[in-house]
């Protein structure tokens, strides 16, 4: 586990992230899909690789939208799992 990341950092790491927002608690991204089945898509690839990450995300889906939300929780804040989840995700939303 690394160290929580102070504002600087998660700006830094924000720099680098298309359309993600947030502080040193979590980040935060709306995904806007063509449909309820393209969103529910999203999810399910991003299952498999989330779960060999073993960083689970906070999200919710309302049909074609899917808000997520991510933190690391033993650490207290954002870390480098986060920024390397959120990669991910935005990896598996253009797939």
């Amino acid at each position: 586990m690394s160290d929580p990341y102070d504002q600087r950092a998660v700006d830094d790491a924000l720099a680098g992230l298309d359309g993600w927002a947030g502080g040193p608690d979590a980040l935060t991204k709306t995904y806007e899909f063509e449909s309820f089945v393209a969103a529910m898509a999203f999810l399910h690839r991003a299952t498999g690789p989330v779960d060999e990450m073993n960083h689970h995300p906070e999200w919710t889906n309302v049909y074609s939208r899917v808000d997520v939300r991510l933190t690391s929780h033993d650490a207290g804040g954002v870390t480098d799992a986060d920024v390397r989840l959120a990669g991910l995700l935005d990896d598996l939303a253009r797939a």
